[in-house]
C-alpha cells in the first residue's frame, strides 16, 4: 500500500513540475502564479475530488506536513540568503532588526486581535494562531522578488528588503510561536522558565551560533576546495542544497529551531565565498527551489479541511480578509519613518502588502496541532494561507508593474515583460 502510495507522488509531482516546468517563461509573466497552480491541482488529486491521493495514507497528516514543510524551507532559506548581497545586513543591520522585532511584535498583536474578536477563541489559543501567520514566508515570497518582471519593475532596496525579512523573521517567530503553545500545555510559571531557558537560550540561540558555524565552515571549505582545485563544477552546484539539508538535520538532531540554523548558515556562507564564487551555486539552488516548492503546495491542496472551512463559515471569511488587510500593511506603514531606503509611501504599501502567509505557516501550524491534538488550528491556518496563496499570487504580477509604472519604468509602461 505505502509502495503505491509512493509511485503515484512520484508520477503526480513529476508530471505536475513537468507542466509548470514548460510553462515557466509564460507563467513567470502572468497574474496566475504556480504555486496557486500547484495548490489548485492538489485539491484536485486530494480525497474530495477526485481521491487520487490522500495524505493521511502515509500517517498522521500533521506530522506529514510538518516534515514536508521543515525541508522545503530548509531548502529555500539557502536559496533566500545567495540571492542577498554581502554587504546588505552590515548596511541595513538596523531595519533589519526593525522589521523582525517590532515588526513582528505588531503583526502579531494585530494577528492575535483579530483571530481574538472575530472567531472568539480562547486568548493564548488566539495568540498561537497570531504567531503562525504573522511571518512573511520566503518560500511565496521569492516569486514576487526574482525574475524578470521583478528585476525591470523593483528597486534592488525592495527586494532585497523583502528576501531578508522573510528568511530572517521565520526563525525570530519561533519564540511567538512556542511562547503561547507552552502556556498553553504547561502551568505558567513551568511555561515561563522553560520558553527563557530552553526556547530562547537553546532552540534560538544555539540555533543562531550551530547556523554561522556550518556557514562559515562550509565557506571556508569551498574556498580552500577551490583553490586546491579540488571540487568539480556539477558538484559545486549541489554544494548549497547540501549545505541546507546538513543545517537543518543539525538543527533537528540538537532539537533547536532548525529553520533559523538554516538561515543563519546561509547568510553567514554568504559573508564568507565572494560573490563570483557563489554565482554557481545560486543558480543550482534556484533550480532545486523550483522543485521543492512545487510539492507543497500541492500537500497543502489535499490537506484542505473543507468540513472545518465550513464550521467557521463567516467569521472565517471575514478574518481572512482581515488578515491580509491588517496584519501587515498599516505595520509597514508606521515603520516607513524608520526605515532608510524605504520611507516612500508606495514602497510601505507594495512591502506592507507582500507578506505572503505560506510553507512557514503549514510547519508552525502543523506542528501546533500536532502537539495540542486540535484541530481548529489547522481549519484557521489552512485557511489563511490558502486566502495568501490565492491573493498574494493572483496580484504580485500585476501589482509590480504598477509600482514600475509609477517608478516611471519605461518597459514597464510599454506592456514588455
Amino acid at each position: 500500500m505505502i509502495s503505491n502510495t509512493v509511485t503515484i507522488i512520484a508520477t503526480l509531482v513529476g508530471g505536475l513540475i513537468l507542466v509548470l516546468g514548460l510553462a515557466s517563461k509564460w507563467l513567470q509573466s502572468n497574474p496566475v502564479p504556480p504555486t496557486l497552480l500547484a495548490l489548485i491541482a492538489g485539491v484536485l488529486v486530494g480525497p474530495q475530488v477526485a481521491n487520487v491521493f490522500d495524505p493521511m495514507v502515509l500517517g498522521e497528516q500533521s506530522v506529514i506536513l510538518e516534515t514536508t514543510a521543515r525541508f522545503t524551507l530548509g531548502i529555500g532559506l539557502v536559496g533566500v540568503a545567495l540571492r542577498i548581497p554581502k554587504q546588505y545586513p552590515r548596511q541595513n543591520w538596523r531595519g533589519v532588526l526593525l522589521l523582525t522585532g517590532a515588526g513582528m511584535l505588531l503583526m502579531w498583536a494585530i494577528s492575535t486581535g483579530l483571530v481574538y474578536f472575530i472567531l472568539g477563541l480562547p486568548f493564548w489559543l488566539a495568540a498561537l494562531i497570531g504567531a503562525i501567520v504573522a511571518p512573511t514566508d520566503p518560500i511565496a515570497a521569492s516569486p514576487i522578488v526574482t525574475g524578470p518582471v521583478a528585476e525591470k519593475n523593483l528597486p534592488d532596496q525592495v527586494r532585497h528588503a523583502i528576501s531578508f525579512e522573510s528568511g530572517a523573521n521565520d526563525g525570530i517567530s519561533y519564540l511567538l510561536v512556542f511562547l503561547p503553545l507552552l502556556l498553553l500545555t504547561k502551568p505558567t510559571d513551568e511555561a515561563l522558565s522553560h520558553w527563557l531557558l530552553q526556547s530562547l537560550l537553546w532552540e534560538v540561540g544555539a540555533a543562531t551560533a550551530l547556523g554561522l558555524g556550518l556557514g562559515y565552515l562550509a565557506g571556508k571549505l569551498l574556498q580552500a576546495s577551490e583553490r586546491k582545485d579540488l571540487i568539480q563544477e556539477e558538484w559545486r552546484l549541489v554544494y548549497t542544497v547540501a549545505l541546507a539539508l546538513l543545517a537543518v538535520g543539525a538543527g533537528k538532531l540538537i532539537h533547536s529551531d532548525e529553520v533559523l540554523v538554516v538561515f543563519a548558515a546561509g547568510v553567514t556562507f554568504v559573508q564568507v565565498v565572494g560573490e563570483d564564487e557563489r554565482g554557481e551555486e545560486e543558480k543550482g539552488q534556484e533550480a532545486v527551489n523550483r522543485f521543492f516548492a512545487i510539492p507543497i503546495f500541492a500537500l497543502l491542496g489535499t490537506a484542505i479541511p473543507w468540513s472545518g472551512w465550513v464550521e467557521l463559515g463567516w467569521r472565517g471569511l471575514l478574518l481572512a480578509g482581515a488578515v491580509l488587510l491588517l496584519r501587515r500593511p498599516p505595520v509597514l506603514w508606521l515603520l516607513r519613518y524608520f526605515l532608510p531606503g524605504l520611507r516612500s509611501k508606495k514602497d510601505a504599501l507594495f512591502m506592507g502588502w507582500f507578506g505572503p502567509i505560506a510553507v512557514a505557516a503549514i510547519y508552525y501550524g502543523s506542528l501546533a496541532e500536532h502537539r495540542l491534538h486540535n484541530p481548529l488550528i489547522w481549519d484557521v491556518v489552512s485557511l489563511l494561507i490558502s486566502a495568501s496563496v490565492v491573493v498574494h499570487g493572483l496580484t504580485a504580477v500585476p501589482f509590480t508593474r504598477l509600482y514600475g509604472r509609477g517608478a516611471g519604468n519605461k518597459e514597464a509602461s510599454n506592456g514588455e515583460s
